[in-house]
């Protein structure tokens, strides 16, 4: 072959070679373009496993949180208890705390009342010392809600009364009324705390 005709051939392919080059650029370009455009409209979808992955995760999240609240809650109410329990028992052993207190100043009458009575020549003194003592002993007790059963010509009443004995009645006015008192009840803040024992005429 002849030396022009063999450059003159290379010449043609290579003008080949760059038109189809130049043809098949805007194409792949173009799909390189819709690749894209597709990739960024397009919202990753989980599959089922990652789903139910995420869900479960989210799950257990939520029941050591719920957890965690049962645990302080538990706490609390643990303290509120031994607190309670605490309060209850010491109120059980000093409860009467202050009764006790106002009594003491009456035990203290009745030891100078002891101790004069050893040299005391005067009954009615003494009598009347023990007599002060005595109200001022059923005053405390007044104030601390406690307060005598009334018996003195009242009719029998079993929420108050207890009849050890029964006797004839003096009078006709008299029959199923308390007659005397054996001992006298108490109660403290309308609640009974000794029924009064007495006699009762019929």
């Amino acid at each position: 072959m002849d030396p022009k005709e063999k450059e003159t051939l290379n010449e043609e392919q290579l003008n080949t070679e760059e038109t189809t080059d130049c043809t098949d650029a805007p194409q792949e370009e173009a799909a390189a373009t819709d690749t894209n455009q597709n990739q960024g409209e397009e919202t990753p979808v989980l599959s089922v496993e990652e789903e139910l992955a995420r869900q479960l995760e989210e799950a257990n999240a939520t029941i050591e949180e719920q957890k965690d609240k049962d645990l302080r809650l538990s706490a609390e109410f643990d303290n509120y208890r031994k607190r309670t329990l605490k309060e209850k028992a010491e109120l059980i052993l000093n409860g009467g705390e202050k009764s006790i207190s106002s009594i003491l100043p009456v035990i203290d009458d009745l030891e100078r009342a002891i101790k004069t009575m050893e040299s005391a020549t005067d009954v009615q003194a003494v009598k009347e010392g023990v007599e002060l003592i005595y109200a001022k002993i059923m005053g405390i007790l007044g104030q601390n809600g406690v307060k005598d059963i009334e018996t003195n010509n009242q009719i029998l009443d079993t929420d108050y009364h207890e009849a050890i004995a029964v006797i004839p009645a003096p009078s006709e006015e008299l029959k199923g009324k308390i007659l005397d008192c054996v001992q006298t009840g108490y109660v403290l803040n309308e609640k009974v705390i000794r029924h009064a024992k007495v006699v009762v005429g019929e």
